[in-house]
């Protein structure tokens, strides 16, 4: 992870207008959706629901806002229909994409998603063309001003919580689980006060891919533009060594 400073990016996004902000809510309000159908609206049992709003709340959903989606989820639940599906493929110069989509239109979504690939000057493969290249982490952003504990402090817990790996940037700390050891890291973390700015299940490449030709670049930017306005699409992951924001 060295050189890859991920608050830079994060940075970026929490400074995005309201526009976005909302955009963000909707699909998290559709993932919180989703957890209470599959798994009942008590957070204290149903873990899913639980490591979405501290997903919400990391993304700074206001607290009634997530109870609000919660009371709706589980009043409508017969009325819940998205489905989750994925779609991975190429962007310029052999750059990997994911993406994850929530839709209650999958022939809508399929179509949506194939023309920003195609836009961009990539192409969607098949399943498991370029998702070997991603490893499913669980991985925690904090913020060290923010943050009352020392990296050392930080690291013991987090790592005897279950964490996998601790790393410490320039402005940030982050953390990195197994995918079934995120929910007990997270916890303990939150137990002891830490500040987390992102905590999420997702995907990290293996290695990533620098762009150096101007109209890739313009490419590759235009194909996340696209999936990024597409309201069913929920994460987009990529292996481009994006350049970080001033």
């Amino acid at each position: 992870m060295s050189g890859h400073s991920k608050f830079a990016n994060i940075k970026h996004k929490k400074e995005k207008n309201d526009a976005a902000k909302g955009k963000i809510f909707t699909r998290l309000g559709r993932e919180i959706a989703v957890a209470v159908k599959e798994g009942g609206p008590d957070i204290n049992n149903n873990s899913k629901l639980k490591d979405i709003v501290a997903k919400a709340k990391s993304n700074n959903m206001p607290n009634d806002t997530i109870e609000r989606s919660i009371k709706k989820a589980a009043g409508d639940v017969g009325n819940v229909n998205y489905e989750f599906v994925s779609y991975e493929g190429y962007g310029p110069s052999g750059t990997a994409i994911i993406v994850e989509a929530l839709t209650d239109n999958k022939n809508r979504t399929a179509a949506n998603v194939r023309n920003a690939f195609t836009k961009g000057g990539g192409n969607v493969g098949t399943q498991g063309c370029v998702s070997f290249m991603f490893d499913t982490k669980g991985q925690i952003i904090i913020d060290k001003e923010e943050c009352r504990q020392d990296a050392d402090e930080l690291m013991m817990i987090a790592l005897d919580a279950g964490a996998d790996d601790f790393n410490e940037e320039e402005d940030s700390f982050e953390v990195l689980t197994a995918q079934e050891a995120f929910s007990a890291v997270r916890e303990a973390l939150e137990t002891a006060g830490v500040p987390m700015i992102e905590a999420e299940v997702t995907r990290i490449p293996q290695t990533y891919v620098k762009l150096t030709a101007e109209n890739d670049i313009k490419m590759i930017q235009r194909t996340l533009d696209l999936l990024d306005d597409d309201d069913d699409v929920q994460n987009v992951y990529h292996n481009w060594d994006m350049p970080e924001e001033e």
